[in-house]
């Protein structure tokens, strides 16, 4: 960066020079090669001329994606006799822009025996899970853990959300009674 054009909000590309090592401190978003500062990404200049210290900040942040071992929130968005499919929105407690497709095992889906995906979750559900394995770029989901499982669930007959009764779930509105893996949290996860 010449002289004339030393000031913070200039575009900077990966390897732009900012300045020298004699003049500038490097400060995020930078590296020194050779006594030399450059720009480390893609995003705009910041000199603080009282510390003589240069920056990068980022055009964006970095993409927010599913790691093995992250607890995602998601809605089943299909249901099979032994496999579900959920659509993840949530990370952590991170909010996701775009929406990631994960996919529930029926021997992932909890520490006992279960007959049927159809006792676990069901279509429309919201469900928090843990991600096990990222094979053929699918998202492998986990429920197994007491703090995981279908955190809300509605009644198959009416679409009201249904209360979770004593270890079984029932729909205040129609009095439907169904089965479901529910998450020790149910009901009270921030959405």
């Amino acid at each position: 960066m010449s002289k004339s054009k030393r000031k913070s909000g200039q575009f900077a590309a990966p390897g732009d020079r900012l300045g020298v090592i004699e003049e500038f401190m490097p400060g995020s978003g930078t590296y020194v090669e050779e006594g030399t500062i450059h720009s480390k990404t893609v995003g705009y200049t910041l000199l603080d001329m009282l510390n003589r210290k240069v920056s990068v900040y980022p055009l964006s942040q970095a993409v927010n994606v599913p790691k093995v071992g992250s607890t995602v929130v998601g809605q089943v968005s299909d249901t099979q006799s032994k496999t579900a499919m959920v659509r993840i929105f949530q990370i952590g407690k991170r909010m996701l822009s775009g929406v990631f497709s994960g996919i529930l095992y029926i021997s992932d889906a909890s520490a006992s025996y279960v007959d049927s995906m159809f006792d676990v979750c069901k279509t429309s559900d919201i469900v928090k899970a843990k991600v096990v394995s990222k094979a053929n770029r699918t998202f492998h989901l986990s429920t197994a853990e007491s703090d995981l499982g279908v955190i809300y669930a509605f009644c198959s007959q009416c679409g009201n959300m249904l209360s979770l009764k004593t270890q079984k779930m029932q729909c205040p509105r129609c009095g439907r009674i169904e089965k479901r893996k529910v998450s020790s949290d149910y009901g009270k996860e921030d959405m």
